[in-house]
């Protein structure tokens, strides 16, 4: 069952000023060491960190809390798995909301253009928490003519 879906987009161009401009705050305040370290290409850096922070902020809006209250940026690691593929990875308040939703897997897409990354977020589950009475009441039927 699908919990939740988010989607964010991410400007390449305003990526690229906070590496140049303020490199090790803006990868130390957004980013895990995992996601800092992952080797990449020199000339995929903007691409890479542009498409992690739309992933980012597209499982945040998934879980339905966006990054407010108790919820950071590095709470919700983006990983690449050996074949290159992202994998979700929820630490502290991120993971409590994850699970307090029953949610058991992630799918990630991310792609980019050469001004843009975007990035999709899809929770499945099954939903065992707050809403579970809500997406397992019967559900009406209307037909529009």
């Amino acid at each position: 069952m699908i919990l939740g879906h988010g989607i964010d987009i991410a400007d390449l161009g305003r990526v690229r000023i906070l590496l140049t401009k303020m490199e090790e705050d803006f990868l130390h305040s957004t980013f895990t060491a995992v996601e800092r370290e992952t080797e990449i290409f020199p000339e995929d850096r903007v691409p890479f960190f542009a498409g992690r922070l739309a992933a980012k902020e597209a499982v945040a809006k998934a879980l339905g809390t966006g990054f407010t209250g108790d919820i950071a940026m590095r709470q919700v690691e983006i990983a690449r798995l050996p074949d290159g593929s992202p994998e979700v990875r929820l630490h502290d308040a991120a993971k409590k909301v994850a699970e307090s939703l029953g949610v058991h897997r992630w799918l990630v897409s991310i792609s980019h253009t050469e001004t843009v990354a975007v990035a999709s977020a899809i929770a499945e589950g099954m939903n065992t928490g707050f809403w579970s009475d809500k997406w397992n009441a019967p559900q009406k039927v209307v037909h529009v003519l």
